[in-house]
């Protein structure tokens, strides 16, 4: 599995090439850059610029981008909407679509070759207009995306929308062949199961999300802090035809000593290994 390290785990602070430098040092043959505007400016033109000019330099690789979740500075807590493109309200989806294009237009200078979307929030529920919803999003941004050659990866989250088995229908109905899923490990452990997540998204998985939990909430905790089981785990990622990338997601609120970050990266890939 190719080891990704996402930069969520460094969201509270400005994503710079000593960061990039840790994952590298750390292991990581590639990052997944969290796209939120105080850790990554997407539409500052220098701060783009900057991450392009560092990743021509060195060997470590722009493999994904996760999409943002909010359009502002506070991740929503001074009140900005989330980005939420099923949305009830038309202008919010419309708003929630451009945000994520915003985004995308990084791939211009920044190669990375996939972008990680969430479909809906946690009260979104499963209906006709939601997936009416999901596929006219999935469709405007795939055009968009495949320009800038980028490939859609969809999340499953901890709503009705994104089970394994609803994401598969909303490819199936709107014949999306280009989009693939990224499996959140941590997702699925609170909800179906790793296990029937694997075999539902089966061969169209082509990242995942690598965090723990207690099974109960997105704690996003190092693998091994939680419940999950790493070995049954890697034994059924590694029956896939193709392995997927390891993509660690880790909550920058656990408080580890900095010193300690490279050695818990390093150990959380050999889980999987």
């Amino acid at each position: 599995m190719l080891q990704v390290l996402s930069t969520h785990l460094f969201l509270n602070q400005r994503l710079h090439p000593g960061i990039l430098e840790l994952a590298e040092r750390s292991g990581a043959e590639a990052v997944e850059i969290f796209a939120a505007r105080q850790h990554f400016d997407y539409t500052d033109r220098e701060d783009v610029r900057e991450l392009c000019d560092w990743f021509r330099s060195n060997q470590l690789k722009p493999f994904s981008m996760h999409a943002p979740m909010f359009p502002d500075r506070e991740m929503g807590r001074a009140g900005a909407p989330s980005v939420n493109v099923i949305h009830p309200e038309k202008s919010r989806r419309i708003d929630a679509m451009d945000e994520i294009k915003r985004a995308l237009e990084a791939a211009e200078q920044i190669p990375f070759r996939h972008l990680v979307v969430h479909l809906g929030e946690r009260e979104d529920g499963w209906s006709q207009r939601t997936i009416d919803f999901a596929l006219t999003a999935l469709e405007h941004l795939g055009a968009f995306s495949r320009a800038l050659g980028v490939k859609l990866l969809v999340e499953n989250l901890t709503n009705d929308v994104t089970t394994p088995e609803h994401l598969v229908t909303i490819l199936e109905l709107g014949h999306l062949d280009n989009v693939g899923f990224c499996l959140d490990l941590g997702h699925a452990h609170i909800t179906v199961g790793i296990a029937e997540a694997v075999s539902v998204l089966g061969q169209r998985i082509v990242s995942l999300h690598v965090h723990d939990n207690h099974g109960a909430k997105d704690e996003h905790l190092w693998p091994g802090d939680g419940t999950i089981d790493w070995k049954d785990t890697a034994q059924r990622l590694h029956a896939l035809a193709t392995p997927p990338a390891a993509v660690l997601e880790i909550g920058y609120t656990l408080g580890d000593a900095p010193g300690t970050v490279p050695d818990r990266i390093r150990a959380s890939f050999e889980r999987l290994a």
